[in-house]
């Protein structure tokens, strides 16, 4: 097969690696569906649901993972960590890496700057019960706020995992004068299962759920061309999801794919973002976007207006 075009990247890989590979895992469990609506406690069909992630998924993913000898970066909400504290364990026990991923998987434009203090606080308390101080961030939802970055400086974190805007991973700080930088390792919604898989009546999804082949086929594609350019493949999955049966397959023939793609360097996120500090040396800022003001069609608050409909 002809190796596909994209331009190099010229981000600089471990001697003998051509591309970056992250296998990551978001085990929101009860989590994500509770911060939507926290009434759906009583929808003991949903929450079993969400449950088959820590409690099935979960192990079969460890022994997918111990199978093709490769370690996982897995995003934990610390209200799973206080319901599955041995889960949480089991994954450390593997020697994986576990990040924070909130507390209730809250979605944190919804929160003041001491709301979304509160929760990282809250998050890393849990996790610190079962033994784990992560040093990685991904904001549920991929939600991250220009306030986030030094929420994260604060209290220790070296990388987040939830910007749009990169290829490779990159070094960025949040403002002018900013003496500390976090380790940005970007993320993609095409590379989430969350699009092609995820549904559940009344709560989320589009009611599309797509062949495992399909998404077998897209992500394939993606590492072949990681690979040719030397960007980083980062994949992101949720066990109540990827952790079904024939899911679970396609991913374990996707991780052979990836393996099999000379000089490919799958590792945690935590991994990736140590090279990324010593491989880069100049440090982006992120701006805050300034406000346009109203447009038209939309009104005085800058939120859109229903159609207008004249008899022209």
């Amino acid at each position: 097969m002809t190796e596909p075009f994209h331009p190099q990247s010229g981000f600089t890989w471990p001697e003998g690696k051509k591309f970056g590979a992250s296998f990551t895992f978001d085990v929101d469990a009860e989590s994500g569906a509770l911060a939507h609506d926290s009434t759906f406690h009583k929808r003991m069909s949903l929450m079993t649901h969400q449950h088959y992630g820590p409690t099935v998924a979960v192990p079969k993913l460890l022994a997918l993972l111990d199978h093709h000898d490769i370690k996982a970066t897995f995003f934990v909400p610390g209200y799973t960590a206080d319901l599955y504290p041995d889960m949480v364990r089991s994954l450390a026990d593997a020697g994986h890496e576990i990040g924070h991923h909130g507390w209730m998987h809250e979605k944190t434009t919804a929160l003041t700057d001491a709301q979304e203090a509160e929760m990282l606080d809250r998050g890393l308390e849990s996790l610190a019960k079962v033994g784990v101080t992560p040093v990685g961030y991904r904001a549920p939802w991929w939600e991250y706020n220009y306030r986030t970055t030094e929420l994260l400086l604060e209290r220790g974190f070296d990388y987040d995992s939830s910007l749009l805007d990169g290829d490779v991973p990159y070094r960025f700080r949040s403002a002018d004068g900013a003496k500390a930088d976090l380790v940005e390792v970007p993320v993609d919604w095409a590379m989430d299962d969350w699009e092609q898989f995820a549904f559940y009546p009344e709560w989320t999804g589009s009611g599309v759920i797509e062949s495992p082949r399909k998404a077998l086929e897209m992500w394939s594609y993606e590492g072949d061309v990681a690979a040719s350019a030397g960007n980083c493949w980062v994949l992101t999955n949720h066990p109540f999801i990827s952790g079904r049966p024939t899911r679970l397959a396609a991913l374990s023939d996707l991780i052979t794919h990836l393996k099999s793609l000379p000089g490919a360097w799958i590792t945690t996120l935590a991994q990736i973002a140590e090279h990324t500090r010593t491989a880069v040396g100049d440090v982006r800022e992120h701006r805050r976007i300034p406000d346009p003001g109203p447009q038209p069609g939309q009104g005085p608050d800058g939120r859109p207006q229903s159609p207008v409909r004249d008899n022209l």
